[in-house]
């Protein structure tokens, strides 16, 4: 079975309970807890801007 990438409308609360991670698991860059409502396309967005 293929893995298909998560939808970037997706928010990381809705994520860490889809894929059973506990809360607080997606840490933002400096290691603080990111927020629950925050999608996953912003954090994609954010990571390329790093680059």
């Amino acid at each position: 079975m293929n893995q298909r990438k998560t939808r970037s409308d997706c928010t990381v609360g809705t994520f860490e309970k889809k894929t059973g991670l506990p809360p607080g698991a997606i840490r933002n860059q400096n290691g603080r807890d990111t927020r629950s409502d925050k999608q996953i396309g912003t954090i994609r967005k954010e990571s390329e801007k790093k680059k």
